[in-house]
């Protein structure tokens, strides 16, 4: 997506937070792919151009042609498919089940190539019966709406079905039953864009939790809390880890706390995450730090101190390692970019 003059001239171009591929089946609903692409909009923007700047996003089909949603609406694609592309997340946007009920077998392979390389998956209404004919449910909880419930029962016995949630992370799959999916875009803004976008969107969509209204219940979320991974040791590590940002353990004194050997929690971490338990550990550390410059104007000296790193020094290298800059560099780059977008 095109980026306004003012930041393609910058000798840096503005990494976007986040970028969503929406795979949109025939007959889709469109209001479940709105209530997650609107937030993503607010969120990608300083004001309210729905510029695509710090979200961006791409819409494409199964043989990229146009779709017509379920309720009779046109959509071209803007973007060929190509599901093997940096997405941070791929939305599988399904409907009337007619069309979700049997899907070609060269999409199943797709989604399971997705998943094998770990980029989760959100399905939206019936696109969690694609997911299921898949076998990426299997042994997983997945929100179901509950007029499909018996049906999807009947279909995957191995996957529990869930229907009195908005959404549910469970395994790299995280499912929606449809027409609420607000809440899991906030969320998704909420970890990758920080809270004060997050809020933004809140406050503009004028949504019950912004009101102080009390939501449906919220179990298996994405949240720092839930990992969204298969293995049990991996999620109640990654768990602990997330309460000990600020001053990590020794990795030998984590492994005796998980009773396994140091052996047993890296090969289960490799497994899982494709990284030892050291590496994410430090990754859970500089998405805090990266969110930290975004939202606060804490130093880097103290940044590095909440963020368990010796000192600002060794934030420093491990932050430039992994995003390709130095700390100071993103946040005068984001700062520069919000005073370019920022309404007189």
């Amino acid at each position: 997506m095109e980026q306004p003059d003012e930041i393609k001239a910058s000798a840096t171009p503005i990494r976007p937070d986040i970028r969503v591929g929406f795979l949109l089946m025939n007959q889709f609903t469109l209001h479940t792919v709105a209530q997650l692409i609107d937030p993503l909009r607010f969120a990608a923007d300083i004001a309210f151009g729905s510029r695509q700047i710090f979200c961006q996003w791409e819409w494409m089909t199964c043989d990229n042609r146009p779709v017509v949603s379920s309720c009779g609406m046109p959509v071209a694609p803007t973007a060929p498919l190509k599901l093997d592309d940096s997405w941070d997340y791929v939305v599988l946007a399904g409907g009337l089940l007619e069309e979700t009920r049997n899907p070609p077998e060269w999409l199943l392979e797709a989604l399971r190539s997705l998943h094998a390389r770990r980029v989760p998956i959100i399905t939206l209404c019936s696109g969690s019966f694609v997911v299921g004919k898949a076998g990426l449910l299997d042994g997983k909880r997945c929100a179901i709406h509950f007029t499909t419930r018996d049906e999807f029962k009947e279909r995957f016995p191995r996957v529990t079905p869930i229907i009195d949630q908005t959404y549910i992370s469970d395994g790299g799959i995280i499912s929606t039953p449809g027409g609420i999916s607000v809440e899991l875009a906030v969320d998704i803004i909420r970890r990758h864009c920080g809270e004060a976008r997050a809020q933004k969107v809140l406050k503009y969509l004028m949504t019950e939790a912004e009101q102080g209204k009390k939501p449906m219940p919220a179990r298996y979320r994405l949240d720092e809390k839930q990992t969204g991974w298969d293995d049990r040791l991996v999620q109640r590590t990654t768990a602990y880890m997330q309460q000990h940002l600020d001053s990590p353990e020794p990795l030998q004194q984590l492994s005796k706390q998980m009773k396994v050997t140091l052996r047993q929690l890296n090969q289960a971490f490799l497994r899982s995450t494709g990284d030892t338990a050291a590496a994410h550990w430090r990754k859970l550390r500089l998405e805090k730090a990266r969110r930290l410059m975004t939202d606060s104007d804490y130093s880097i000296h103290a940044i590095a101190k909440a963020c368990g790193f010796a000192d600002a020094s060794h934030l420093i290298t491990w932050f430039r390692k992994h995003y390709g800059e130095t700390p100071s560099g993103f946040r005068r780059r984001r700062r520069d970019v919000e005073r370019i977008l920022s309404p007189e």
